[in-house]
């Protein structure tokens, strides 16, 4: 046998062994990779959608609130402290809406809620009980109807930020589900290459008398 094969032979399996050991290195990283996006995947669905979906629970009440203290006015016996009592309701829903503000929002919840909070803001503010109710010529109709009509577009609004919060919260189950799927392919593929390397050491002490044999000869 030349006295070259054996070199060659010993060149081949370097070339091999580092070509997978290389391989198992990039499988890491890749591993690193996918774990950082998983927990931030779990991150975002947790402030970005649960904590939201919490927040429009927290305003759906309050501004439910101000549709019976409008739509029940003439029932009010102490009339001073409903107009009050609208606006610190009114105050507490722009406080979670500032919080909503501040988490990632998609173009379309940025949308509606612009709009909720122009309403809140601009329209169901009321300045004067008796624009609700007098005791000479009862409930305002014109004016609860219209309060009415601001909280229902409201209410819609909040609607369509919940049904976003459904939507980007499947997204982020989706992408969870592909990072998951990606380890473990890439955990099938570790187990092959081990399994690869174990062979090639075998191979290497199985002929390592036969290598040096070759040497001397």
């Amino acid at each position: 046998m030349p006295k070259n094969e054996p070199k060659n032979r010993k060149l081949k399996v370097a070339i091999i062994l580092t070509v997978i050991i290389v391989m198992i290195f990039g499988k890491n990283i890749l591993e690193r990779k996918n774990f950082n996006e998983l927990g931030d995947t779990f991150i975002s669905f947790y402030e970005d959608r649960l904590v939201v979906e919490s927040y429009i629970f927290s305003i759906s009440e309050k501004l439910f609130r101000i549709k019976l203290l409008v739509n029940h006015c003439e029932f009010e016996s102490d009339y001073s402290h409903v107009i009050d009592e609208i606006g610190n309701y009114e105050n507490e829903i722009l406080l979670l809406v500032k919080d909503f503000e501040n988490t990632k929002l998609t173009i379309l919840e940025e949308e509606f809620l612009t709009d909720f909070k122009k309403i809140i803001e601009q329209n169901l503010r009321i300045s004067e009980y008796s624009l609700l109710y007098s005791d000479e010529s009862g409930i305002n109709i014109k004016s609860v109807k219209e309060y009415n009509s601001y909280i229902e577009r409201a209410v819609s609004d909040l609607e369509k930020l919940s049904q976003i919060q459904m939507d980007e919260g499947q997204k982020l189950a989706m992408n969870s589900d592909k990072v998951v799927n990606r380890s473990r392919i890439w955990a099938q593929f570790e187990v092959a290459a081990l399994v690869i390397l174990l062979i090639i050491i075998y191979l290497l002490i199985y002929t390592s008398r036969s290598i040096k044999a070759d040497f001397i000869d």
